[in-house]
């Protein structure tokens, strides 16, 4: 038999307790940056049983009414039940806002925008594979795809007694010969009480999974699994307290390539945790594109204060083609300019078309339903040609 390895990923729903936490903490760096674009925000955000704690450090002239913000976050999820655990009308939300510090925002503040400092230290990761059409790895698409799919029949009516809390989890070989099959499904859903629990399973298998996996040309042969633990009636925060940026994995790219450490969410863009990893994401996607690796992974790394990033490595995994990764390094360091100020007029940080609020769930990377900056491959040629020169 051919030997195989194999990987897993997952992705959460827009119920799950900690994205509700994500989707606030965004919800407000949108509302702030649409009024005030120099606004300094770290918005973190607790929930559990009827409850929201929102805290953290932010700097604006922007009028912001914080838990009205939460509110219709939770409405919009559709956690406008008592019944479910939290309520978008009931729910107690209490509100701890401190400014950011001054050491801080004189320590990266600039005359000229694009000098502006690291909002702080820390080393951010961007991958890309040629696995699939968005150049994301496969488990994870296929994931946030099940993921979408369900929420988007739960709310339009058709996924019925389903509710916000879902998770989905994708397991894939890898064989030596190249071959790639899918290994095993799992999908949790949060239901109502006393329903056909048969009926349910076969819905989510029918309408969610096997439609899902057929779009992707997929082996049919994989291993389901589907509620596994029973009951899954009490979901949620009342199920478990959630807390902005415990899901960063399933930010990124779902344990492929490795990962900083720091979230995303609740952060403007001056903190290059934010800002960082989609120029890292950007430039590794355009080195795939360009066909110079199949699967590349790119580090920057940042001190406070400081506009040039402290260090830029690229690991081809032994995928480089043509070029060898020192010079690949070569060009990506001529190509792109990884100071936190260029990021963020370049990518429109603090001006966004997209809505940060909505990249806090399936992904910030690879999204087939958002447009952003960081997803394009226009530098493909300008690589090309300095490596053809140099």
């Amino acid at each position: 038999m051919e030997n195989y390895q194999i990987f897993t990923s997952e992705s959460v729903s827009e119920g799950h307790p900690d994205k509700v936490c994500d989707q606030i903490s965004d919800a407000i760096v949108d509302a702030i940056l649409q009024k005030d674009k120099n606004g300094r925000i770290a918005c973190e955000v607790f929930a559990t049983d009827n409850f929201i704690l929102i805290g953290g450090e932010i700097t604006t002239s922007a009028d912001v009414d914080y838990a009205q913000i939460a509110r219709r976050v939770l409405r919009d999820i559709g956690y406008t039940n008592a019944e479910y655990g939290i309520d978008a009308d009931s729910a107690e939300i209490i509100v701890r806002i401190n400014e950011q510090s001054a050491d801080i925002s004189r320590g990266i503040t600039r005359d000229k925008e694009e000098e502006l400092g690291a909002g702080d230290q820390g080393m951010m990761f961007g991958y890309a594979s040629n696995e699939t059409k968005g150049l994301m790895p496969l488990a994870t698409v296929v994931a946030h795809k099940l993921m979408r799919i369900a929420t988007e029949k739960r709310k339009n009516g058709a996924f019925k007694h389903a509710r916000p809390d879902m998770k989905a989890q994708v397991t894939v070989r890898y064989y030596d010969s190249g071959k790639v099959a899918l290994d095993t499904v799992v999908m949790s859903v949060q239901h109502d009480k006393n329903i056909d629990k048969k009926a349910f399973k076969s819905y989510i298998y029918d309408e969610i999974i096997l439609p899902t996996i057929k779009s992707f040309n997929l082996n049919e042969d994989f291993v389901t699994l589907i509620n596994p633990a029973g009951d899954f009636v009490i979901g949620g925060p009342k199920g478990d307290a959630g807390l902005t940026g415990r899901k960063i994995i399933v930010d990124t790219y779902g344990s492929y390539g490795r990962h900083g450490g720091g979230a995303f969410s609740g952060k403007d863009p001056s903190k290059v945790d934010r800002s960082g990893a989609y120029m890292a994401r950007y430039i590794a996607k355009n080195i795939v594109a360009a066909k110079l690796a199949d699967k590349v992974e790119i580090q920057l790394s940042y001190a406070i204060g400081v506009s040039e990033p402290l260090g830029i490595a690229l690991e081809t995994f032994g995928t480089a083609k043509k070029y060898t990764e020192q010079q690949i390094l070569q060009a990506v360091r001529a190509v792109f300019d990884c100071r936190p100020g260029v990021i963020i007029k370049n990518f429109a940080l603090t001006t966004p078309s997209f809505a940060y609020e909505k990249l806090a769930v399936l992904g910030h990377f690879g999204r087939p339903d958002i447009t952003v900056p960081w997803e394009k491959t226009d530098k493909v040629n300008a690589l090309l040609a300095y490596l053809e020169k140099n």
